[in-house]
């Protein structure tokens, strides 16, 4: 069966026989539980009767006629099974507590104090659950771990990369701090929720105890700039943006080629001497000026103006057949020419998959972890909302007239 159509239930993995309820929406809580269905965890997604609010937000397919969902929600919900539950029925929130008194994990991203509300804190689902591992997300965490003075404030990744300092030490100059592309303020998070998760999962295996995991997205932000902590404790230095250098070494940055930029790293005089050699520069090796990190940080826009002396008359494919097995070299890409670099096939970081309501598939990111015995995969297709919602209720062990029922009162949705 080919990888993008297997079902989710069939999944084999590192993780599987790990049951997860998905709680979560938007980015990061969806990226850390897809992150586990990947290596096999079985992942229910538990929906509003109007769905992940993401399902709406595209971009969709011209041909597309079902528009049940977009490339954003394709891109993080892959693997897992949905089923749609209205969470203000006292009958829902009851379906919702049987799946996880039949889970492993909960994961969700909810602002403080609403699963309590709902009846579902972490406190009343292990009296019936011991081993659960129920694993949050928040933009200031959740107050059980220390309560923020901004732990009501609602937060997404322009946020947290704002107050964890990238945004402080990112741009073009001091006076201009600069968002990162991707929503590094949400990914990071869910990957520091999945280590964390899995963690705990680990424990439990051991001592039959579950826990809670906490995951601020600010304070991940910062631990990933732990440079400007240091910094400020070591030297008082307050970092600011640095443009495309690094204030620590140098060369360490982009350059500008003939058809557009590359990045050159020589973290150590090594790959300077390299360096030099492929420009047929030999003495820059030997010039006081040059020839160590510290002189070069010291003469830093005189090193990238020797540089781009040399990088700014040639392609980027020129630069890579003549840098690339002899320096830390890359040439900044666009999603077009990552298209068309062989690295990404023979990874199988580019997948293919369906999308519902349109006549071709669509392309994802692949599965970036690669295990040699039990590696993840992409299986399926992001689910419709409720694709699954009568078989789930059924393995949780209710009548079909239960189910039918419970749609016809509105209390689950099936697609």
């Amino acid at each position: 069966m080919n990888q993008s159509t297997q079902p989710p239930s069939q999944a084999t993995g590192a993780l599987a026989g790990l049951r997860v309820i998905d709680l979560t929406q938007m980015l990061a809580g969806p990226f850390c539980t897809q992150i586990l269905a990947d290596h096999g965890a079985e992942v229910i997604k538990v929906e509003a009767m109007s769905g992940d609010g993401t399902r709406s937000t595209g971009p969709f397919r011209d041909d597309d006629t079902l528009r049940d969902f977009g490339g954003y929600f394709q891109s993080v919900n892959r693997n897992k099974q949905s089923i749609a539950v209205d969470l203000k029925n006292p009958q829902g929130r009851e379906i919702v507590r049987r799946l996880i008194d039949g889970a492993d994990i909960v994961v969700e991203n909810f602002r403080a104090g609403v699963m309590e509300r709902l009846g579902l804190s972490y406190e009343q689902l292990r009296e019936t659950n011991p081993r659960l591992v129920y694993g949050a997300v928040r933009g200031f965490g959740d107050p059980r771990s220390g309560a923020s003075p901004y732990a009501d404030w609602p937060a997404y990744d322009v946020v947290s990369q704002a107050m964890g300092g990238m945004m402080g030490i990112t741009g073009p100059d001091r006076e201009t701090p600069t968002k990162i592309g991707p929503g590094v303020g949400d990914t990071v998070p869910a990957l520091m929720l999945c280590l964390g998760i899995l963690a705990a999962v680990y424990r439990a295996r051991e001592t039959g105890e579950g826990q809670f995991v906490d995951v601020a997205m600010t304070d991940c932000v910062l631990a990933m700039c732990e440079r400007i902590v240091y910094q400020r404790s070591y030297t008082g230095v307050v970092s600011a943006p640095e443009g495309n250098r690094h204030p620590l070494l140098c060369p360490f940055g982009l350059f500008r080629a003939r058809d557009g930029w590359v990045s050159i790293a020589c973290a150590h005089d090594g790959f300077w001497e390299k360096l030099a050699h492929a420009m047929d520069r030999p003495d820059l090796i030997t010039d006081p000026a040059f020839a160590t990190n510290a002189a070069r940080v010291t003469n830093a826009q005189r090193v990238i103006d020797t540089i781009e002396g040399f990088t700014s008359v040639r392609t980027k494919e020129e630069l890579a057949q003549c840098l690339g097995s002899r320096v830390p070299f890359g040439p900044v890409y666009t999603s077009a020419e990552i298209f068309a670099d062989p690295h990404y096939q023979v990874r199988e970081m580019l997948v293919d998959v369906e999308q519902p309501g349109s006549s071709e598939p669509v392309k994802i990111a692949g599965v970036p972890i690669k295990l040699s015995r039990t590696p993840g995969a992409v299986r399926h297709r992001a689910p419709l909302l409720g694709e699954h919602t009568a078989d789930i209720l059924l393995r949780a062990g209710y009548a079909l007239d239960d189910i039918q029922q419970m749609r016809d009162s509105g209390t689950v949705r099936q697609a």
